[in-house]
C-alpha cells in the first residue's frame, strides 16, 4: 500500500476539517475503510465528511444498527463492524450491496470483510498521539 497523505490533527474540529477536505475528492462509490481504536476519531471523521456532503443529521456511529445511511449531494452509508466477530455473522447486511453501490461507503472495524473491499479502497488509518491529537493517514494499493 502507498500512503497518499498524512496528518496530525490538533482537534476533533481539526479531525472534520480534513475529512471535509477529503470529501470534495470523493466519487460515487467511493469506500473508506477507517482503522484505529474505539476513541481515535473514526465517527468524528465521517461527521466532517457528512457535513461537507450537505448532511443535515446528526451522524452517530451505528454500532448497534450496523449501517447508517444519510442523504447529501451523495449518499453516505456509514457501516461499523464491531459487533460483527465472523464473516458468518455479517451475512446478510447488505455490505456487498453497498460496496457495489453509487453512495460514499465508510467502515469502522473493515478487518472482518477485508476480502470483499475493492481494490480502490482508501484505508484511513487513526493512531492516539496524546489526549487531542491523532494521526491520520490515508493509504491506497
Amino acid at each position: 500500500m502507498k500512503t497518499i497523505q498524512e496528518i496530525i490533527t490538533q482537534s476533533p474540529d481539526e479531525t472534520k476539517a480534513f475529512a471535509a477536505d477529503l470529501a470534495k475528492k470523493l466519487e460515487p462509490g467511493s469506500v473508506l475503510a477507517l482503522h484505529g481504536e474505539l476513541g481515535s476519531g473514526k465517527t468524528c471523521f465521517v461527521q466532517g465528511l457528512a457535513e461537507a456532503l450537505g448532511v443535515k443529521d446528526i451522524v452517530n456511529s451505528p454500532t448497534f444498527t450496523i449501517i447508517n445511511e444519510y442523504h447529501g449531494r451523495l449518499r453516505i452509508n456509514h457501516v461499523d463492524l464491531y459487533r460483527i466477530k465472523s464473516e458468518a455473522d455479517g451475512s446478510g447486511i447488505g455490505l456487498e450491496e453497498l460496496l457495489e453501490g453509487d453512495g460514499i461507503t465508510a467502515i469502522e472495524w473493515p478487518e472482518i470483510f477485508s476480502a470483499l473491499l475493492p481494490k480502490n479502497t482508501m484505508h484511513v488509518y487513526f493512531e492516539f498521539i496524546d489526549a487531542s491529537r491523532r494521526r491520520i493517514k490515508i493509504n491506497v494499493e
